[in-house]
């Protein structure tokens, strides 16, 4: 049926092989069924994650319960698709997954343009950030990093700059889309 519909599919028979290659597939929709040989679907979804693996992930089944549904979402299934299932259901779910794989990749580019954009900062310029990402005002941040008041705005003044931005909030966006303030817990 998804070959029909202009899928490309790759098959796999048990979970064990499917995670074996799974950071190496190209980007797409995961469908796991509960029932496998070996893991069962909820097992493969737990290892994908654990292995950094964000592919769309849909369960479906023919044996589900609420209690099932709720931990494969709970785990960030797109749909919990029970059997048999019409193929408009299916082809719904795997839209909503293509389209959190687009997002996604939209997420990474800006991560790696904010990232980009903050090397171009001095070692102390890139501290004073990490303090305005913390929401301290120039004086607390003078004062962690032993340097005047004035010091800071200067620094501030020349980050703004370097980022070519005109305000504090489109600074902090750019720190926040880098992950600056996950550096700092």
């Amino acid at each position: 049926m998804l070959r029909t519909s202009g899928h490309k599919v790759d098959l796999f028979t048990q979970g064990e092989e499917f995670l074996k290659g799974a950071a190496k597939l190209d980007p797409g929709c995961v469908l796991l069924d509960i029932r496998m040989p070996g893991m069962d679907g909820l097992e493969v979804q737990r290892a994908l994650a654990e292995q950094g693996v964000s592919l769309p992930v849909i369960i479906m089944t023919g044996h589900g319960d609420v209690g099932l549904a709720v931990r494969a979402m709970k785990a960030g299934a797109i749909d919990f698709i029970e059997k048999p299932f019409e193929k408009a259901t299916l082809m719904s779910a795997l839209e909503q997954g293509f389209s959190r794989i687009g997002e996604t990749d939209l997420r990474r580019l800006r991560a790696q343009e904010a990232a980009t954009r903050l090397e171009a900062l001095t070692p102390r310029e890139r501290d004073v950030l990490k303090g305005l990402v913390s929401g301290l005002p120039n004086k607390s941040i003078a004062y962690d990093l032993g340097i005047s008041p004035r010091t800071v705005e200067i620094h501030r003044a020349n980050l703004m700059t370097k980022l070519d931005v005109k305000s504090l909030s489109e600074a902090l966006r750019i720190a926040f889309a880098a992950g600056l303030e996950q550096e700092e817990s």
